[in-house]
């Protein structure tokens, strides 16, 4: 666990009593805080509320919205319920996992998305769905999968007017009208 997040678990389990009725409230924080549950973060819960390392691993586990792996800024969710999947949702994972460039683990290098295949939404009449973070996008077909995640992708700070303008090569042509060729 690097030490910056150690630095900000310390002071998150400040703000709670000692009692285990805080064990969700307390892994909800460090889930937001870190993206994931730090094994070092888990036994420091354990000895704040005085309960076994093993309660706290079987809550971290059962719940869903809980990782014990790192996941990316962005948490995007494709439904391959049945209503999506016969819609098309596998060729949205699949072009998602392209556009993302996620590993197998399903995070992408760069730490910005991690892609998960989920059950249901609960949208189905407006299948194929995906979701990222706490928006939903319906009715998503594979080619605008990449529009959907621009939104999502940091921005590039241009640095100087010669890259804000693209140059033209002086051989190209430019098309006037409804010429085209």
């Amino acid at each position: 666990m690097p030490q910056s997040e150690l630095g900000q678990i310390e002071p998150l389990l400040q703000e709670f009593d000692n009692t285990r009725a805080n064990l969700i409230p307390i892994l909800q924080q460090i889930q937001a805080t870190c993206s994931y549950l730090p094994q070092e973060a888990l036994r420091r819960v354990a000895r704040k509320l005085q309960v076994p390392l093993s309660d706290v691993y079987q809550v971290a586990t059962f719940y869903r919205c809980f990782s014990l792996k790192p996941r990316g800024k962005h948490l995007v969710q494709v439904c391959l319920g049945t209503a999506c999947h016969v819609r098309g949702g596998q060729k949205v994972l699949e072009r998602t996992q392209v556009e993302t460039g996620v590993d197998a683990a399903g995070t992408s290098a760069d730490m910005q998305f991690t892609v998960e295949a989920v059950r249901c939404l609960g949208c189905c009449g407006l299948a194929p769905v995906m979701r990222v973070d706490k928006t939903t996008f319906a009715h998503v077909e594979q080619t605008k999968v990449r529009g959907l995640l621009t939104r999502y992708r940091p921005r590039k700070p241009a640095t100087s007017e010669a890259e804000k303008t693209p140059a033209v090569p002086a051989e190209s042509t430019l098309v006037h009208g409804g010429d085209h060729a």
